[in-house]
């Protein structure tokens, strides 16, 4: 059974919007992580590039609402510094993604590795479980519930290090030339973070519903 939350009765209903602006910003988190993953299996045309351009921004909006709102709020449904690393991470997820697809077109990739599209399935997975983790936080599920899904995210991420690693094995196998290494491993490094950032976003959430429970 759901524990009672006092926390949800005596928040004014205005502070309670951080919940959905999470929501909003993991939701772009999202379907930046799949055009990533379309990407890589077709290729970075203009009309998807632009798609790219179009998150950035809304990635950018996303975030800098949460901080003006936190600015102006006495008193918010959880502490001050919870709200803005939860923000930060989700920026940082989408700036990830979006840098690694226009890197695509700076790097001049137009083949992409098994890992490379192993990696992007990964991050899309992640992207969708972490958007999941957000809707409990925001109805107050249970700390069971919540701790079951941050568990779930683990494994994804670990799944995450061990493509990484296989990646980086292949990469430093003599099969590649020295430009190529330095433009895949940027390509791996930069969805790994975007990976990173998502479990650090289901952990805090899941800290947070600790100290509250």
């Amino acid at each position: 059974m759901p524990k009672f939350n006092l926390m949800s009765y005596i928040m004014p209903p205005e502070d309670k919007m951080f919940f959905t602006l999470f929501q909003d910003s993991a939701e772009i988190c999202k379907e930046s992580a799949k055009l990533y993953n379309e990407v890589l299996e077709t290729k970075l045309t203009d009309e998807k590039k632009e798609c790219v351009l179009k998150y950035r921004k809304k990635g950018k909006l996303s975030y800098k609402t949460v901080l003006k709102q936190l600015n102006k709020s006495f008193i918010t449904p959880i502490e001050r510094e919870d709200i803005q690393y939860i923000a930060v991470q989700l920026n940082k997820i989408n700036k990830k993604i979006v840098k690694a697809c226009l890197n695509l077109e700076v790097y001049h990739l137009t083949e992409y590795t098994p890992e490379m599209k192993e990696q992007a399935l990964t991050l899309l997975n992640a992207t969708e479980q972490m958007g999941e983790i957000i809707k409990k936080f925001k109805k107050v599920s249970d700390v069971d519930d919540i701790t079951k899904s941050n568990i779930a995210m683990k494994e994804l991420e670990t799944h995450g290090d061990e493509v990484h690693l296989k990646a980086m094995r292949e990469l430093f196998s003599g099969k590649f030339d020295a430009l190529d290494v330095i433009k895949l491993r940027d390509m791996y490094k930069e969805i790994e973070n975007a990976l990173d950032a998502c479990f650090n976003v289901s952990d805090t959430i899941l800290n947070v519903v600790l100290k509250q429970s």
